[in-house]
């Protein structure tokens, strides 16, 4: 087991999952406080890197694209104090960083776990119900429905049509976006066969964020309900294929039609061994395996190849 504790909070990682623990100091972002204490399996990483600084390092989890509804509802755009998948650390702490970070390398390559996008969500997401208060609303998720009330920095067309509740079952996309220099950011909801999208401003479906350091709370919301909505690389399943086959059709074939070329077992082996060197290739340049680690892997299964 590996342990690291700092002020942002607590990782340890047991050879399963790396489990996340936010610090109580005040200082700590209201982000990784609502998020509470968060458990990331192995199989939702794609790498973890120690990054060294002059005052103090970055530990950094590196998440499988489409692993976790907060990072796929946020597309990497939250601030580094609100990111639970970072932990400052000091620099007397520089060798206990090091040392969780080759563990998870270590579990990752034993465990051949694939660095390439998830096709489900392998955490949950906030909990529900929650509400956040940002910007020109309050945004509320109970799990089915989405309630927007508006406050007294809302422009008065999108107030005059009162507090928005709008079901899961209607929404098409959420969008969560901070602000930027001069422009605003924004929590919009995308609802089905609604009539063309205005500024946030003026959105009744949309909150506007200006900034501040509750911003953030949005996303909260944003990956609530992302998680309950369908995965975007789920597979989908083809429009023209039969659903029941016929009574009285044939039973389908077990074995390929005779005089078709069916693969020699030598020949499956040596494309099992080549997609085992492209996941290397990707574990490496992502960073999960050092060179070292890649080498001596390699060559493992070069030696592979010199038995067929």
């Amino acid at each position: 087991m590996a342990e690291i504790t700092q002020r942002d909070g607590m990782w340890t990682f047991d050879g399963e999952a790396v489990r996340i623990v936010p610090g109580r100091d005040k200082s700590v972002h209201p982000v990784r406080q609502a998020l509470g204490e968060l458990a990331v399996p192995l199989e939702a990483l794609a790498g973890v890197a120690y990054e060294p600084g002059r005052k103090s390092g970055r530990l950094r989890l590196r998440l499988r694209v489409g692993a976790d509804p907060l990072a796929q509802a946020t597309g990497g755009k939250l601030p580094d104090a609100a990111d639970p998948y970072q932990l400052s650390v000091d620099p007397d702490r520089t060798g206990v960083a090091e040392y969780l970070v080759d563990e998870v390398r270590q579990a990752l390559l034993l465990d051949q776990v694939p660095s390439g996008p998830c096709d489900r969500y392998l955490l949950a997401g906030p909990p529900v119900p929650l509400s956040a208060t940002a910007g020109d609303a309050t945004a509320s998720f109970d799990g089915e429905r989405i309630r927007l009330e508006w406050n007294w920095k809302t422009e008065e067309s999108k107030k005059s049509g009162g507090p928005r509740t709008i079901p899961l079952a209607d929404l098409e996309a959420v969008e969560w976006f901070p602000a930027a220099g001069l422009e605003n950011g924004f929590l919009r909801f995308t609802v089905a066969k609604a009539t063309a999208t205005a500024a946030p401003k003026y959105d009744p479906h949309a909150v506007v964020l200006y900034g501040f350091r509750k911003d953030p709370l949005m996303a909260l919301v944003a990956a609530a309900v992302t998680a309950r909505l369908p995965h975007p690389f789920t597979p989908a399943e083809p429009a023209d294929a039969p659903t029941d086959a016929p009574a009285d059709a044939p039973p389908a074939l077990d074995a390929a039609p005779t005089g078709l070329a069916q693969p020699e077992a030598g020949e499956a082996d040596h494309d099992a061994l080549l997609r085992r060197l492209r996941e290397l290739g990707d574990l490496h340049q992502g960073g999960v395996l050092t060179e070292e680690e890649f080498i001596t892997a390699k060559q493992a299964v070069l030696r592979q190849f010199s038995r067929h």
